[in-house]
């Protein structure tokens, strides 16, 4: 009955997108009013970010049984929104004719696609995603997209896969319960940690959503005793009340990113708090932003307990996105097998994979891997060298270089061996499979 209440609401009041280039001079201005729903401002953000486009500045307002939402956008080269495609798409999503999609449309929700997504979550260790991909060779899984992100000694991953012969989604219960169990032992190790859980589904995924929840969810935000992180280099999140509003008053200063934005709003929402008036500004290098809020059933973050764990939970909100590590970039022909092979060959030169992304488009791998040694340190400009010769100097491509580590040479005459060494694949034996249960 409630939801035919509002389903009926929403068509006598639908959501009103006004999108503006003159107001302001160097951001287009993107307005939404609308009947307010629980998770309505993620939707809007979500949207926005799918698109790739940058939130500058941000006024949100939503008492009562409207909201309305400001945003100033930019691309990624920091100019106005011109492209009619990308506009007419804000419309129709976030206007009258998405009043009853789900609210898991967005750009970035693909519909049912023809694969299978496995997620992962576990303890991290050097050499995780070599084993992990290696596996899923092994059982003729070819892996199309992955997104992997670590964060405090743990780690998460949404993978989408196809089989190998068919191209298409596996559905065999058999052979998926061969998969998880496979994975579910490489992800225990030999320690058998905590938390160790492989999921297997073919519904609609949106990938960063996922990754927060399932971290959120693996209580990624605890931090351990010998945890040496300078404090310096932690977002400064604060929480007060305001006790004659009845809000929780967030506040965060950290350095400016790509969805930072999206990252915060996902973790108050799955923390179950409800954003009444927000603001938010990251025109220069640092983003600040403030959220008036109350927990789901009312009250405003009631303990100093409570208060403790929203800014733990924020921190590693805005941690788990922060790219770790010399950056590397993977631009081939795609075929089985080959994230194995790349990740093998930096497990064998003691690289650990901090963060990946895997895309696979029109028959090319399109790869970005973030690395570091097997200590958690830089990462030796040799051994990057040397790695590139292996792959090839024009495939394999290091786009930063952190502090303290020299620079890495892109050009050399150095003959290409990528094509040669991966045309064999090797293929790593599991021994027995170990319960999950």
């Amino acid at each position: 009955m409630d939801d035919e209440y509002e389903k009926l609401f929403r068509r006598l009041n639908p959501p009103r997108v006004v999108i503006d280039n003159e107001a302001c001079k160097n951001a287009t201005v993107v307005r939404v009013d609308s009947a307010n729903k629980h998770g309505i401002l993620l939707e809007v953000v979500q949207v926005l970010t799918d698109l790739n486009l940058i939130i500058t500045k941000a006024y949100i307002s939503s008492d009562g049984g409207w909201f309305m939402d400001v945003f100033n956008v930019t691309d990624e080269d920091g100019s106005k929104i011109t492209d009619e495609t990308i506009l007419d798409y804000i419309r129709q999503s976030l206007g009258s004719e998405s009043c009853f999609a789900s609210s898991m449309r967005s750009v970035g929700v693909k519909p049912p696609m023809d694969h299978t997504v496995i997620e992962l979550t576990g303890s991290d260790r050097p050499g995780l995603l070599s084993e992990v991909s290696a596996v899923l060779t092994h059982l003729k899984c070819n892996v199309m997209n992955a997104e992997v992100w670590t964060h405090n000694t743990r780690v998460a991953a949404v993978m989408q896969v196809t089989d190998e012969d068919t191209g298409s989604a596996i559905t065999d219960p058999e052979r998926l319960s061969t998969i998880k169990k496979l994975l579910c032992t490489v992800l225990r190790g030999s320690n058998h940690s905590r938390g160790a859980k492989t999921v297997v589904s073919h519904g609609l995924t949106h990938t960063d959503r996922r990754l927060h929840q399932m971290m959120f969810a693996d209580r990624d935000y605890e931090r351990l005793d010998d945890d040496v992180l300078d404090d310096k280099q932690r977002p400064d999140v604060s929480v007060v009340n305001l006790y004659d509003k009845d809000y929780s008053v967030v506040t965060i200063r950290s350095k400016d990113r790509s969805k930072l934005l999206f990252d915060t709003l996902c973790t108050l929402t799955d923390m179950d708090y409800v954003v009444f008036h927000a603001n938010v500004d990251a025109e220069g290098p640092e983003a600040y932003q403030e959220y008036y809020v109350r927990h789901i059933d009312g009250s405003p973050v009631n303990s100093d307990a409570e208060k403790q764990r929203v800014i733990q939970c924020l921190e590693a909100a805005i941690e788990r996105r922060v790219s770790e590590g010399l950056k590397l970039e993977l631009c081939t022909t795609d075929r089985v097998g080959l994230l194995s092979d790349v990740t093998r060959i930096f497990r064998e030169n003691s690289l650990s994979v901090k963060r990946a992304e895997v895309r696979t488009r029109a028959g090319k791998a399109l790869n970005t891997f973030y690395v570091r040694d097997a200590s958690g340190y830089h990462v030796d400009s040799e051994t990057i060298d040397s790695i590139r010769k292996v792959i090839g100097r024009t495939i394999l491509k290091v786009k930063n270089t952190p502090d303290g580590s020299k620079a890495v040479p892109q050009d050399s005459s150095t003959r290409f061996l990528f094509g040669g060494l991966f045309k064999s694949r090797s293929f790593v034996n599991f021994g027995l499979v170990r319960s999950c249960s």
